[in-house]
């Protein structure tokens, strides 16, 4: 059984993926990682060269073209489980995990980095507009897990607790 972290940028995905694996003895993949290696690009330059429609189609590509061979956590980008087609991969390929973090503490966590879909400098109210337009997505997860105040850790012994 795969483990699929979704959520908006700035919930964790990275960070609890890579700490959910090794306790659980699964591999780790970071979406946008592969999208890198198999691109060239950063993930910045392929929205601003290609725009944010190509840049899913690639997201979406890269993703069926893994190899899971043996059980894995994929970290996935905040906009993938949006298409209908991913979201079914998905769910016929493991468990869906929303990262599910308020507007307030992803801006904290996220307000010092440069990111494809947010201006500069970041405000609470477009971090709000992005995530009311994936809320209706993100809910349909096989697990939720709320993390404002938890550390990566603490998210990972949640996620544990509830899959097992």
């Amino acid at each position: 059984m795969h483990i699929f972290l979704t959520g908006m940028m700035g919930s964790g995905k990275s960070s609890v993926g890579k700490i959910l694996a090794k306790d659980l003895g699964y591999s780790f993949i970071d979406l946008d990682e592969e999208i890198v290696k198999k691109s060239e690009k950063s993930i910045e330059e392929i929205f601003t060269e290609t725009g944010e429609d190509v840049f899913r189609e690639i997201e979406s590509r890269t993703a069926f073209e893994l190899k899971l061979m043996k059980p894995s956590v994929i970290a996935t980008g905040g906009g993938f489980p949006l298409q209908e087609a991913n979201r079914q991969w998905m769910k016929e390929s493991g468990k869906v995990v929303w990262l599910k973090s308020s507007p307030a503490s992803i801006l904290d966590r996220i307000k010092d980095e440069n990111r494809p879909l947010l201006p500069t400098p970041i405000e609470l109210g477009h971090i709000e507009k992005v995530l009311d337009r994936r809320i209706s997505v993100y809910v349909q997860a096989d697990l939720i897990i709320v993390t404002d105040g938890l550390t990566p850790e603490g998210i990972t012994k949640k996620i544990i607790n509830r899959i097992s």
